[in-house]
Order: structure tokens, then C-alpha cells, then sequence
């Protein structure tokens, strides 16, 4: 992120196409959801997200009602607060799940519980973005915000019955050519998300779901590890083009106000969860865990951002406010779990886990 804001257009202006560098990252969002979802099996998948309905529902207005409120405490149109408030509800799906030890914690409670929360936060998301589009373009009405709730069961059955009568087949016919699944794995992976945005959803629910229909074969494991480095590589790309985003020249006019919010968010949504998930599990280890874990904002906050300029919906100084308070959050959150919870990257012997 350093580098990108260093390098980028507001920068050094040494990259200037941010679109090429953010359309080259959110290929390492969409391989990521897709190895998450080769680890969840869908009848442990319909447990967490059962289980964490309440959570999600009840985190998701404690976050917006929040970032409304110091929205309006410094002086943002009604408008703006809205979409402020709707953008830092999320939590970074990448530091979530990238930071979450894949051997140790992907198969225990909490590891299901937080993709579980992601995954709604995720719908939400989608139902967010496509609520601007429509207020952008005019026509908004009630059933775009029921389309993804229709569309997502049949792209899950979709997924199903293509995985069942041709995916598979596939993959025995050929198991023994490591190059031919490495390619079908991709090719199924994107074609899922073009699939998925097609029918009004996004492109992380599809590659998710593309992941999970195959999570049962034998096959799923070495999948994921095959993928890994090809996704780390596109996620590094992903977090370039955040910094290289960054508006350093409205920095200084949105500077209090991100700095505030960040800090906001940073204390509220450890605290938020804790109390949500030790309320409802009963389990005090967990709660603190997943809050301190879940404790940023997220990808899709930068979304929000850029569509809401684009549709002109959000003022510029609210977007770069989105923008440095999400950048900020990621920063702090990521240095917090390295330091002080078992991970992949820690600097601790004792936290290290793959």
C-alpha cells in the first residue's frame, strides 16, 4: 500500500492506469474466495451462516448507525453519511481470511463463524451496490434488492449440477495432467464469477461458490495449494492499487475525519463483536478472537467509494475519507492480529501458524 501511494498517480505518478492495477487485484480477491470455499463444505457452510444470522444482522446497523452519526458530527451532507456509514461496515474478507491459519483454526468454530459473517456482509454488500447503481442511473426500485437473494440459490444450484455432471468427470478423466487441472481450476473459478455477475451478483460470490461445489471432491486440496502462490501474487497487486488511489492532495481537507473514524471503527468493532458473538455462543476466547480479527474495514468499502463518485452520489472529500479510513483501518488491524493472535506471518515462534 506504501509503495502504491509512493508510485501512483497522486504520487510519484510513475503508475497512472489505476484501473489496469485494481482489475489485476481484485483477481487475487476472487482466488481468494474461491480457496475459501474449497475449505468449507457446504453442510458446514449452512451451519455457520445459520448460527451467525443474528451477529451479522445486528453488528451490520451498530456499524452503520455509527459511521452515520460521526459522519454528520463532522458536517457531511445526509447523503454522504449514508454511504460513509454503509462503506465502514464491512470487514476486510483478505486480512480476515489471509491472516486466519488455514491448518489450525480454517476447520474449528472460528474460522466458519468468520466466513460465515463475511459471506453476509458480503450480500449486503451486493445489495448496497446495487441499490446505487440504481439510484445513479434513475430507475431504483424494490426488486433490485431482492434480485440477489433470488439469483444466489440458483447460481448454487448452477454451480451444482455443472459440478456433478461435467466438472468432475472432467477432473477423473484427466487427474494424472497436473497442468490441465491447474487450468480447469481457474477456468472454473472465473467463469463462476463472470456467472455471478451476470445474474447481479459479484464476482466474489461466485468464485466462493464455484469453491464450495467442489469442497467435497478429493481433489479440493490440491487445488488450493496448487493456487496459493498465484493468488498471493495478485493480492499484493490488490493492495498496490489501493494505496495508489489514495487522493493525496485531499488528504489534508479529510484528515481529522478519517483519522477519527479510523480509530472509531478500530475500537468499535472488536468490542461490537465480542459482545454480539460472546452473547450469543457464550464463548469469551472466541468473541475477542473473531472481533480483534474482524476489527477493519474493507475492500468493498473502496467500492463504495468509487461508485458513489462515479454516480455522483458522494462528495470527494467523502470518498477520500472512505478511502484513508479503510486504508488506515487494514493497517492498524493487520499489525494487531500479527502481533497479538496465532497467524501464517507472525513475528512470534509461539504465533506462527500455518
Amino acid at each position: 500500500m506504501a509503495l502504491g501511494v509512493a508510485l501512483g498517480p497522486y504520487g510519484a505518478g510513475l503508475v497512472s492506469d489505476t484501473n489496469l492495477v485494481s482489475g489485476a487485484g481484485h483477481v487475487g480477491i476472487i482466488l481468494l474466495l474461491f480457496l475459501l470455499g474449497l475449505d468449507m463444505k457446504p453442510s458446514a457452510l449452512w451451519n455457520s451462516l445459520r448460527q451467525s444470522t443474528l451477529v451479522a444482522v445486528l453488528s451490520t446497523s451498530v456499524f452503520a448507525l455509527a459511521g452515520y452519526s460521526i459522519s454528520r458530527a463532522f458536517s457531511f451532507s445526509h447523503l454522504d453519511s449514508l454511504l460513509i456509514g454503509a462503506a465502514l461496515v464491512f470487514s476486510s474478507t483478505i486480512i480476515g481470511i489471509k491472516l486466519l491459519p488455514t491448518t489450525v483454526l480454517h476447520h474449528k468454530h472460528l474460522g466458519e463463524l468468520m466466513i460465515a459473517l463475511l459471506l453476509f456482509q458480503d450480500v449486503i454488500a451486493i445489495i448496497v451496490l446495487v441499490v446505487m447503481e440504481s439510484v445513479g442511473a434513475g430507475d431504483y426500485s424494490a426488486r433490485d434488492l431482492l434480485r440477489p437473494l433470488v439469483t444466489l440459490p440458483i447460481l448454487a444450484l448452477v454451480s451444482w449440477v455443472s459440478v456433478k455432471s461435467v466438472l468432475l468427470t472432467l477432473i477423473k478423466r484427466f487427474d494424472r495432467y497436473h497442468e490441465y487441472i491447474f487450468l480447469l481450476s481457474i477456468g472454473w473459478c472465473l467463469g463462476m464469477a463472470e456467472l455471478a455477475i451476470w445474474m447481479g451478483l459479484s464476482a466474489e460470490i461466485g468464485a466462493f461458490v464455484a469453491g464450495v461445489s467442489i469442497a467435497s471432491s478429493p481433489i479440493a486440496q490440491y487445488i488450493a495449494i496448487s493456487l496459493k502462490p498465484l493468488r498471493d501474487f495478485f493480492l499484493v497487486v490488490f493492495f498496490f492499487s489501493v494505496g495508489s488511489g489514495l487522493d493525496l492532495q485531499a488528504l489534508p481537507r479529510v484528515a481529522l475525519p478519517a483519522v477519527a473514524m479510523a480509530t472509531l471503527f478500530l475500537l468499535l468493532k472488536p468490542i461490537v463483536y465480542q459482545w454480539l458473538v460472546r452473547g450469543v455462543f457464550e464463548e469469551p476466547k472466541l468473541a475477542w478472537n473473531l472481533g480483534l480479527r474482524l476489527g477493519q474495514c474493507s475492500e468493498f468499502s473502496l467500492l463504495i467509494a468509487f461508485l458513489g463518485t462515479a454516480k455522483g452520489l458522494l462528495s470527494a472529500d467523502a470518498a477520500t475519507v472512505i478511502q484513508a479510513c479503510t486504508i488506515l483501518t487494514l493497517l492498524v488491524s493487520s499489525y494487531l492480529v500479527v502481533l497479538r493472535l496465532p497467524n501464517p506471518i507472525a513475528i512470534s515462534e509461539h504465533l506462527r501458524r500455518d
